[in-house]
């Protein structure tokens, strides 16, 4: 299988919620040309590998001589390969190792890197022409074709092995190659690109690289057969045929997981619009703590999951003060005690207004329930404390309150940012949970 590691934006790799968001991200990046960066280090891996590629032609011209069948025979099957596309997070996984193997031991081995980038390349030709992705990402494909090399290599240094059950080491040993060729290319890659480090990598190499494991033996075995008789590579074509099905499946669900959580959001800004429209200053108040929000939930480096929950929970943190009474909401003076008591129901109404909605809207009411709770237990409206708070709630919670501080309301002046975060940081460890203040206090 090969990987591309365009689309990592982020490390921790740890929810389906952040496969499934870089996996849009690797969509729409595959239509737009490379960024200026990524075109100079995909560039120079791309020339890079071409001179591996003529390297190995110099110095291991190889003893076979396939007929040109056979040679249009494998790249047709690797360009056929090359097309059921298991999109993952951070990149894809193709089934080539059906089609890779045989190569290793019908090919003089120098000869493979070059088939496989043009194999790759056939494969895209109809997603350029239908601007699914943009030519310039011409050079991703060649420069992902690095683990070619690696196995390529090792069959050439074993002296061109027929293929058979008893070369398995040599076999073993050149898909290790393989393997390491591809991590080391992708990695270095994503590094100097886009600043990722190899760790982003771990999880998604050992799913895909065991893949590629399973399908060794049935492509060692294709291999032997079609030493004798080359038509035999067709009988790989069931089998890709039934991945493509459940590659098909796989990319379903991604769209609808995508579809689904745009309708999450798209529900979540309209009530946030519904806020504004019954109190702008709510409405913007809290249109203002998503972004606060957004900057403190990097810094603790929260999970697609919770971050995507902090997003929509700080937008409607103040969702249940629809149904506050619009003499209270708007009063121009502080509040009494009675009136108080009211108001401290919206995280309550909030709650029941979200329940209702259901789905991830759902689980946000119950972190909207605590946005008002304290580190020391005297908030609102369960008496909370410490860690027992939602840790995106405490983070809503100190924006919130650091938001309101540098806004004029009727009863008071704003105060000056400088103002406002000292307050806050005098509040730590009382009202707000530390970590989060020292976030903020960076976010600011």
């Amino acid at each position: 299988m090969s990987t591309d590691p365009a689309a990592v934006s982020s490390s921790g790799l740890d929810s389906q919620v952040e496969d499934d968001a870089l996996i849009e991200e690797s969509r729409e990046r595959a239509r737009n040309p490379l960024e200026r960066r990524d075109s100079i280090v995909t560039g120079l891996s791309a020339f890079a590998f071409l001179g591996a590629a003529a390297a190995l032609q110099v110095f291991f011209p190889g003893d076979r001589h396939p007929s040109i069948g056979l040679l249009f025979l494998l790249v047709g099957a690797y360009a056929v390969a090359s097309k059921v596309e298991f999109e993952v997070g951070i990149g894809s996984a193709i089934p080539t190792q059906l089609v890779f193997v045989p190569m290793l031991f019908l090919l003089p081995p120098a000869m493979v890197p070059l088939a496989v980038a043009v194999g790759l390349l056939l494969g895209c030709v109809t997603d350029y022409l239908r601007g699914d992705d943009h030519p310039e990402r011409a050079l991703v494909i060649v420069a992902s074709s690095w683990n070619a090399v690696g196995g390529a290599l090792v069959i050439a240094l074993a002296g061109e092995p027929e293929a058979a059950w008893s070369v398995w080491p040599v076999l073993l040993a050149a898909v290790l190659a393989q393997f390491a060729f591809d991590f080391l290319g992708s990695a270095a890659r994503a590094w100097f690109a886009f600043g990722i480090g190899p760790q982003a990598h771990v999880r998604l190499m050992v799913w895909v690289y065991g893949v590629d494991l399973a399908l060794t033996p049935i492509a060692l075995l294709t291999a032997i057969v079609a030493a004798e008789e080359p038509l035999a590579l067709l009988v790989v074509l069931p089998l890709l045929a039934l991945l493509a099905f459940l590659a098909q499946e796989r990319r379903r669900r991604i769209d609808h997981a995508l579809e689904l959580g745009h309708a999450y959001r798209g529900t979540a800004f309209l009530l946030g619009d519904v806020i504004e429209a019954d109190d702008e200053y709510t409405g913007n108040h809290s249109r203002e703590v998503v972004s606060l929000t957004l900057a403190v939930a990097d810094r603790l480096q929260l999970s697609a999951r919770q971050r995507r929950s902090a997003e929509l929970t700080a937008l409607l943190h103040d969702v249940g003060k629809i149904r506050i009474p619009a003499e209270i909401i708007n009063k121009p003076a502080a509040l009494t005690a009675e009136e108080r008591a009211v108001i401290n129901t919206h995280t309550i109404e909030g709650e029941r207004m979200l329940e209702r909605v259901g789905g991830l809207l759902g689980e946000v009411g119950r972190l909207v329930r605590s946005c008002h709770e304290r580190w020391d237990g005297e908030g609102y409206p369960d008496g909370l404390a410490g860690e027992n708070i939602p840790l995106v709630a405490r983070i809503v919670c100190c924006c919130d309150a650091y938001n309101a501080m540098t806004t004029d309301r009727p009863y008071r002046a704003a105060l000056r940012a400088d103002e406002a975060l000292a307050e806050v940081e005098r509040n730590a460890g009382t009202q707000f949970d530390p970590r989060v203040v020292e976030a903020l206090r960076e976010a600011v």
